[in-house]
């Protein structure tokens, strides 16, 4: 039985400014209306549910008590759903202390590759097929411009990030890489670095090429798929079963630039694990860009890159909103992180050793995994054999306990 609740604070809510407004105001308000008009998918309804509930009662929880002081506060449990906003500071944190063991002290650039909005249809019946079509297609581009001498002559490490958005929360498929500026030579006897010459440029590859390969590589993929029977087709992408409207889709594409976005180099380790935390675990909209919910309404901020970064308002209607937001829930156990090279799974720790022996440099050291302390902490954690360092009180300083624990409420099944 759940235990009577004080009036005391929550955490999170009293220092670090807890948002106005949340995506999961949103759920809580509307969700219900949306849910009965508007058809889901299981793991849509299971992400509506879990944010609905996430470090709230229904999750039950702990209260936090200074013996010092005499201050209480509850800590609810995270839902640790991969689409709650409120839920990604934890999982990124022990995501980067064990991704430093897989940087390289080299430079290190970036490189978007992005599907066309013609495949928008197709996408969102067939999400599992095309995102996981997305993955090896831009690998095989990277891996191949660089294997050729003529560009660098070695296997580099890659890590790819799906993101499936645009600022205003319509599609937009594209995976960001981040790639290291050299390699393992064919034999792994060497560390190809960037061609002298080319180091004045500032992109690994040459963007058009990649774009017309990556092209190459996904049509084909694409249409062998098809050919197998792999794919569904309905709703806008309906006619696409038909062989004359799917053979005009392939000769449109064939005929469209792709767009393969390059930056320069970032430095070292050190700034790519920054970067690289922040669109690893990143859902479609932060909680900090809702600015109301509210009148059936709801209305955020976006960033339009096209005019200088401009910072501009949308207002939706919140039905709007949410069936933006679930076209971003990824299928059940897709991998949204994957790494390629000679990152790749097999032989992944051979390889990296043998890189870092020959570029002279010892095994990296681990990152602190430092917890979201605010209300993140669920009963199992305290059970691991590290336990996490006692959240200091807001009022003296002191270390804080567990006084009581919350039990989670029992679902109502009826």
């Amino acid at each position: 039985m759940a235990v009577p609740l004080p009036a005391v604070a929550t955490a999170g809510e009293e220092s670090h400014g807890r948002p106005a407004f949340e995506v999961a105001d949103v759920v809580r308000a509307y969700g219900a209306r949306f849910l009965s008009t508007h058809p889901t998918s299981g793991e849509q309804r299971r992400v509506l549910r879990a944010i609905g509930r996430c470090r709230t009662a229904a999750l039950g929880g702990h209260i936090e008590g200074c013996d010092a002081c005499g201050y209480t506060r509850i800590a609810y449990n995270s839902c640790r759903n991969r689409h709650c906003p409120k839920c990604q500071g934890q999982q990124r944190a022990r995501w980067m202390a064990a991704e430093q063991a897989m940087l390289l002290p080299v430079d290190y650039f970036h490189v978007v590759f992005t599907l066309p909005h013609a495949l928008t249809p197709l996408t969102r019946v067939n999400p599992r097929a095309l995102y996981g079509l997305l993955f090896p297609a831009a690998a095989a581009t990277l891996m191949a411009f660089a294997r050729d001498p003529k560009y660098l002559g070695g296997a580099p490490a890659i890590t790819m990030v799906l993101h499936t958005w645009g600022q205003t929360l319509t599609e937009h498929v594209h995976v960001h890489c981040v790639v290291t500026g050299g390699g393992l030579s064919a034999e792994g006897r060497r560390w190809v670095s960037i061609p002298r010459p080319r180091r004045r440029r500032p992109f690994l590859f040459p963007v058009q090429a990649l774009s017309q390969m990556f092209r190459g590589k996904y049509l084909a993929a694409l249409d062998r798929l098809h050919r197998t029977g792999g794919l569904h087709f309905a709703a806008q992408s309906a006619p696409l079963a038909e062989t004359v409207p799917w053979q005009r889709l392939l000769f449109e594409l064939r005929g469209t630039p792709w767009v393969v976005y390059a930056k320069p180099p970032f430095g070292g380790p050190a700034r790519v694990l920054k970067y690289l935390s922040r669109y690893t675990h990143r859902v479609a909209i932060a909680n900090s860009r809702i600015l109301f919910v509210g009148d059936g309404l709801v209305r955020f901020r976006w960033k339009d890159y096209a005019d200088h970064n401009a910072t501009i308002e949308m207002t939706l209607r919140a039905e709007e909103f949410l069936r933006r937001f679930l076209l971003h829930v990824v299928p059940r156990a897709f991998m949204r992180i994957r790494h390629y090279g000679v990152l790749a799974n097999r032989h992944r720790a051979a390889k990296r050793a043998r890189c870092r022996a020959l570029l002279g440099v010892a095994a990296s050291p681990p990152v602190s995994a430092d917890l979201d302390a605010a209300g993140s902490h669920r009963q199992d954690d305290a059970a691991s054999p590290k336990q996490p360092t006692p959240p200091a009180c807001p009022v003296c300083g002191q270390p804080m306990r567990v006084v009581e624990i919350i039990v989670p409420q029992r679902r109502d099944t009826s």
